[in-house]
């Protein structure tokens, strides 16, 4: 394009063509307004209103559904088991997350990439099917744990696992657990060895090196996948209902079950809007916390 017709055209678009400003990232933030702010905002604003077969009432605009909400003892024990269920799945997300990470770092060639591979490919199938997959593992009697634990005469009797909180939390923390390891791989494949070296050398042992030097160095990874982690696990609706039962419930299955099951969609509103506003708020608690911890980590510039 000639320099003299660039020249005429406007500022603005002669920055979009020469990729300037904030121009390239505006079909981004299009989208992002349309497609989750817009929805998220006109959810949240269900909980203020009054909504009868469908039909918002005029002039119904008031804060009493979340004040009673907010009053009501099973809001706060469902908020209380939410918040359990994510804190224990995203702590054993991490310690089984921390071994395969340290192992991918270590390890070189073919077997870098079978860990890679193992750690993605759960990512592909949807997590609908590998909660019915939990289920037929922890089925009843006939049930794949227990058939093979009977006949292996190691009990007597069918453990009952499946619809209590165990089967809820083996199948958030194996759902959720490539979300762990992903920025783990990232850290502790490239952290500064010298350090360790450096450790090695002053006479510190391989195990003391690692709890004071490499676990260090992985905290902002440790503490951005436990920050991924509690929140998927916390919101998380598919898992409690499939493998908790019918009568276990958590805050995230209870704003499914009144939106679509009830029909009340001010009640679901509501619950919606305390859940994710309490997501957010352990969140950025668990990310103040990481920045905390790891501030050692950060190298002052002259």
């Amino acid at each position: 394009m000639p320099a003299e017709t660039l020249a005429r055209r406007p500022a603005p678009l002669r920055r979009i063509l020469h990729g300037g400003g904030i121009w390239p990232a505006v079909p981004a933030l299009v989208f992002l307004f349309v497609f989750l702010l817009l929805p998220m905002v006109t959810l949240l604003a269900f909980g203020f209103l009054t909504i009868e077969r469908g039909r918002i009432q005029p002039d119904s605009f008031t804060v009493a559904h979340l004040l009673h909400a907010l009053q009501d003892d099973l809001v706060w024990r469902l908020m209380w088991r939410s918040f359990w269920v994510a804190v224990v799945s995203s702590v054993l997300c991490l310690l089984l997350a921390y071994p395969v990470a340290y192992l991918f770092a270590e390890t070189k060639g073919i077997w870098r990439t079978l860990i890679l591979v193992a750690v993605i490919s759960p990512l592909l199938t949807s997590a609908l099917v590998r909660a019915y997959a939990w289920i037929v593992i922890l089925g009843g009697r006939r049930g794949m744990l227990n058939q093979a634990l009977l006949s292996l005469g190691l009990i007597e009797e069918p453990l009952r696992i499946l619809n209590t909180d165990w089967a809820v939390l083996i199948g958030m923390t194996q759902i959720h657990l490539p979300f762990m390891v992903l920025p783990l791989l990232a850290v502790l494949a490239e952290r500064d060895r010298r350090l360790e070296e450096a450790s090695l050398n002053l006479g510190a042992s391989r195990t003391g090196t690692f709890f004071r030097v490499t676990v260090p160095m992985s905290v902002p990874a440790i503490f951005a996948g436990l920050a991924l982690v509690f929140a998927v696990s916390y919101t998380n609706f598919i898992v409690p209902q499939l493998l908790g039962g019918g009568a276990y419930s958590t805050l995230a299955v209870q704003v499914y079950e009144q939106t679509v099951v009830v029909l009340d969609w001010t009640r679901g509103a509501v619950l919606a809007t305390i859940l994710l506003s309490t997501c957010f708020a352990f969140v950025l608690a668990i990310v103040a916390l990481g920045n905390r911890l790891a501030r050692w980590n950060e190298v002052a510039k002259p």
